[in-house]
């Protein structure tokens, strides 16, 4: 194991902090080279992780690629993936992946599985999303309509169809009619193709047979044997299911708790959470978002930074660093260090503002609120720090970089309470300072 490798531990998982989109895929594919292996413990493919490699065929470019479930740690060679039990399972969208890797000549054989405990999503999954967010009118929570949803739904009312039910078809295919006739009750006959699914799930099945294994006795087997594991998380805490903005949040737990319910791996045997916070905030869909910048400093920031969902495109809300959001996560995850990331796309700004605190009837608030009411009428205190001109691109060492953006790292450490010991320059996979 490599000396960093000891530093972070044998188990460590990165999560997000915010509303998701925060930049957890590059640190992943950074991290990955130091782990035996790499397992994604929750969410389905309404996340969506963006890395940007160098291209081995042509040099001076990168290539980019966007996972949806294909955890981050594929595109380093040699690294075993595990696609973990809290996973919404949308085998159409994992092949997808899987194919776009072996035709950039990266070898998945062998490589990655998936487990038996993780749940199937099907296209009616995705049909009924649709129609829920239709019928919600004004009150649209904005998801991807991508089946989260429904999918986990179907597991908490304990009719759900997990990956080890393709071992047997015939048990299979009868409990899959059973569901869809039951929703279609619920839901009218919506259009769908339920033969065409069934002969798809039929035929990939043969495919999908050699990657199933029980995946906590797995990683809990390489713990063991002294073999280190990298976990990633999907989405940001924000958008956590019990601590989240409810309901304008994913369907699983985006916090440390998901990555343990998620693997099967017991909280103690975690060493080192890293949190990822972007330098300033963003959102994806509807929901409440203090610091948003509904401006022409809004719409530059998404324009430097690129804040276009992975998942939908659809265009990114933008404002200030939130420090409350961040203390929150900080306590919520018991994060040991923290990555910033995109601290480049604040270059230029002349000053920029930080929330400090959220006022509520004259009195400060000791957390984030749960109540969306409470929210709306908060009113939230700012300080003003200094900007940067100088370019961030090529920066490697903390030392370096200009003395108002390390004030502005240093002030959020300060606020959030932990340790920034990774910040993000750029886009690609050496674009990192690594700090202490």
């Amino acid at each position: 194991m490599s000396s960093q490798a000891k530093v972070l531990g044998n188990l460590t998982a990165v999560v997000g902090t915010q509303w998701g989109d925060e930049g957890k895929g590059k640190l992943i594919d950074i991290l990955a080279a130091k782990f035996d292996i790499i397992a994604r413990a929750t969410g389905g493919a309404n996340a969506g992780h963006t890395i940007h490699i160098p291209d081995k065929n042509n040099p001076g470019q990168s290539q980019k690629f966007v996972f949806h479930l294909v955890p981050a740690g594929m595109l380093t060679d040699g690294k075993i993936c595990v696609v973990g039990n809290g996973v919404a399972m949308h085998l159409p969208t994992f092949f997808e992946e899987i194919e776009v890797l072996e035709k950039a000549g990266i070898s998945t054989a062998e490589r990655i599985f998936i487990s038996d405990r993780a749940h199937l999503l099907f296209e009616y999954h995705k049909a009924i999303d649709e129609l829920q967010e239709m019928a919600k009118d004004s009150k649209k929570i904005g998801t991807t309509k991508r089946g989260i949803g429904p999918c986990y739904t179907d597991k908490i009312r304990r009719i759900g169809l997990r990956v080890h039910d393709l071992d047997n078809f015939e048990k299979f295919s009868a409990k899959y009619l059973e569901n869809v006739e039951t929703l279609q009750k619920m839901y009218g006959k919506f259009k769908y193709d339920i033969q065409a699914e069934l002969n798809y799930y039929k035929e990939i099945s043969l495919r999908v047979k050699p990657m199933i294994l029980d995946s906590a006795y797995y990683l809990n087997e390489a713990l063991d044997k002294g073999q280190s594991i990298l976990v990633e998380g999907a989405n940001g805490a924000l958008l956590d299911i019990d601590h989240g903005t409810y309901p304008y949040v994913t369907s699983s737990n985006a916090s440390i708790g998901g990555v343990v319910t998620g693997t099967g791996i017991g909280v103690t045997k975690i060493k080192n959470i890293v949190g990822i916070m972007k330098a300033y905030t963003t959102r994806v869909g509807e929901g409440p978002f203090p610091t948003e910048l509904n401006d022409e400093l809004g719409e530059k920031i998404r324009t430097i930074g690129g804040e276009f969902g992975a998942t939908t495109g659809r265009p990114r809300r933008c404002g200030w660093f939130d420090a409350v959001v961040g203390k929150y996560s900080v306590m919520l995850n018991s994060l040991t260090s923290i990555n910033l990331t995109k601290l480049d796309v604040l270059t230029g700004f002349p000053t920029l503002k930080i929330a400090t605190n959220y006022k509520y009837l004259n009195e400060y608030l000791k957390s984030f609120p749960a109540s969306l009411d409470v929210l709306k009428e908060i009113e939230i205190e700012y300080i003003e720090l200094p900007g940067w001109e100088e370019d961030l691109s090529k920066v490697r060492k903390y030392q370096d970089l200009p003395k108002n953006a390390r004030l502005y790292v240093e002030k959020i450490e300060e606020l959030v309470g932990c340790k920034i010991n990774y910040i993000g320059t750029g886009v690609g996979r050496d674009d990192m300072i690594f700090r202490d």
